[in-house]
């Protein structure tokens, strides 16, 4: 898989994508991840992307030649699946999202800042739109990096054991169950005795039921 992120900020980016996981995606040749610099491509030799918004108002706004240009250029060199804006107003990401986005070949991620990119951008351009969560963050990149990360963890390979991202929270609507490990008593706390007998039969099922369980307690709507 590739993906693409144009940003204002580029530095934001870097240690997300060299560290752990999705470092060892990228030496297993599994993953590349291109950053551009939205100033690359400004429209005068000040660097600039932003300008002020029609008809008044606070904060700026990132223009349409810079990123219409940039998007240009990406989409002369190879097809995008998808080209995705990082957003308050964009869908909420879920992990049904990240699951269909993992399939994917070429992803382009356009990271907003100051009061959002131009609307023209969105109505030309962009083919899906994110959102992290009900808050506003001071740029898209963190949204960005969020996203990636999400998504690269499930393709074929990038982990170590690729039943583990099978299990996690969310992939069957469920909250994941609690874990356990070494030592089998801890200040008076016992592992459960199911999951120290060998039956793994026995062991699934408790697995589902406490899952089930977490998942009525703290987030019933996902079973809605």
């Amino acid at each position: 898989m590739r993906i693409d992120i144009i940003t204002v900020v580029p530095e934001l980016l870097e240690s997300p994508f060299n560290h752990s996981i999705l470092k060892r995606a990228k030496e297993r040749n599994l993953l590349q991840i291109h950053i551009h610099h939205l100033r690359d491509f400004a429209i005068n030799k000040y660097g600039q992307v932003d300008d002020t918004q029609y008809g008044g108002g606070a904060g700026m706004v990132l223009m349409c030649e810079p990123l219409g240009d940039a998007i240009k250029k990406l989409k002369s060199e190879r097809v995008y699946d998808d080209i995705i804006y990082l957003t308050p107003d964009g869908q909420t990401f879920h992990q049904r999202t990240a699951n269909t986005l993992s399939l994917k070949e070429n992803l382009m991620l356009i990271c907003g800042h100051y009061k959002g990119i131009d609307q023209r951008i969105r109505d030309l351009y962009v083919t899906r739109e994110i959102s992290i969560g009900d808050y506003v963050l001071s740029g898209g990149e963190l949204a960005a990096a969020i996203v990636v990360d999400s998504v690269a963890r499930l393709i074929p390979g990038v982990l170590n054991d690729e039943t583990s991202a099978l299990t996690d929270s969310h992939q069957d609507n469920l909250l994941a169950p609690p874990v356990y490990s070494r030592p089998a008593e801890y200040e008076g706390l016992k592992v459960p005795d199911v999951l120290l007998s060998g039956n793994f039969k026995l062991i699934d099922e408790w697995r589902q039921d406490q899952a089930l369980k977490r998942t009525e307690e703290r987030r019933p709507d996902l079973l809605a």
